[in-house]
């Protein structure tokens, strides 16, 4: 069984969102159903239909999170230090061929969010950084075409 490592805060968002579907989502669906049955022929319900696809839905996505809750590897990152880049790591980065600078924080799949420049240690760009040390150039095969980015500073928050 492979692992699934996320942050502390990742691993309380699956769990809340887990407990909001089993508490709040999953109850309201039932409800939708017997009212959709409630109004008669089920073959011909568009109302019944679409309840009975969202219940659909959200089983899967419980059943997913049960999942990986199971499987998380939750990494206490208030607690981790040292001079590579790896799980965790805040990332400055200067993009070689624009100059540009970004910063990054290295997460789970589940937690990537580019807009919280947060990546996902999935990622061709995070893969790439994977132990390497402020100064070393890591350079990244992505869908858009190979990127060299320097490595400027690496952060423990």
């Amino acid at each position: 069984m492979q692992r699934i490592p996320m942050t502390s805060e990742g691993f309380e968002a699956l769990q809340a969102e887990l407990k909001t579907l089993k508490t709040e989502e999953r109850p309201a669906i039932i409800a939708a159903i017997a009212e959709a049955r409630s109004h008669g022929d089920l073959s011909e319900n568009a109302e019944y239909h679409a309840a009975k696809d969202k219940q659909s839905f959200i089983e899967g996505r419980i059943s997913e999170l049960e999942d990986k809750l199971s499987r998380a590897e939750v990494i206490d990152t208030s607690r981790l230090k040292g001079k590579t880049v790896k799980f965790g790591a805040t990332v400055k980065v200067t993009d070689e061929d624009s100059g540009d600078t970004f910063t990054y924080k290295i997460v789970g799949e589940d937690e990537a969010d580019i807009s919280k420049k947060k990546i996902s240690i999935a990622s061709p760009i995070a893969r790439a950084m994977i132990g390497k040390e402020e100064g070393d150039i890591a350079d990244v095969s992505a869908p858009g075409g190979a990127k060299s980015y320097e490595i400027i500073s690496i952060a423990w928050k």
